[in-house]
Parts: C-alpha cells; sequence; structure tokens
C-alpha cells in the first residue's frame, strides 16, 4: 500500500493537537482528521476517517484497520507534507 499524509491544518500545542488532512493511497485521496498525544507515555495519535470514506476504501479493496494503521504510524513517525507556515516541532516532539 501507498499511503501518503498532508496536513492541512494543526491546532494545538506539543501536548496535546488536532491535526486535519488528506491521504493518499494509490491516487485515491480521502480526508482525516486525528487527535496527537505527546509528554505523558510517549506519542500518541488517534486518526479518525469518515463512514463514506471507509465504504469507499471497501470498495476499492482495502482493510480499513490496516489503513488506519498505516495513516497512525506515518503521522506518528513525521512521514508528513505540511503546508508552508507550519513546522513539525510547533505540535509534536523532535
Amino acid at each position: 500500500m501507498n499511503l501518503q499524509v498532508h496536513i492541512n491544518n494543526v491546532h494545538g500545542s506539543q501536548i496535546a493537537a488536532k491535526i486535519t488532512g488528506i491521504f493518499t493511497i494509490d491516487s485515491h485521496s480521502f480526508k482525516f482528521s486525528a487527535i496527537a498525544f505527546g509528554r505523558i507515555g510517549g506519542h500518541n495519535i488517534g486518526a479518525k476517517i469518515s463512514k463514506s470514506t471507509q465504504k469507499e476504501l471497501v470498495k476499492l479493496g482495502y482493510d480499513i484497520d490496516e489503513v488506519i494503521d498505516e495513516l497512525q504510524q506515518k503521522l506518528v513517525k513525521g512521514d508528513i507534507t505540511l503546508p508552508e507556515g507550519i513546522k513539525k516541532e510547533s505540535f509534536a516532539d523532535s
């Protein structure tokens, strides 16, 4: 699975932040939102996708749990693209 993550917006701080963006799988793009928690116990990110996105992913033959796992891993690892003016340091520990 070739999943890429682009962040559109981040609200919050290094302790907790709400993230919105788009992930792309094999030329299909979908919206997501996530809550990122840092500090105590390390990084943790809970990503959510809509029911309609879930249905579309199933139609395309993807496993929802695998997609969400991959999305969350990319977010935790910082394997993302950001819009100009937003730096990873503003919402994640380096």
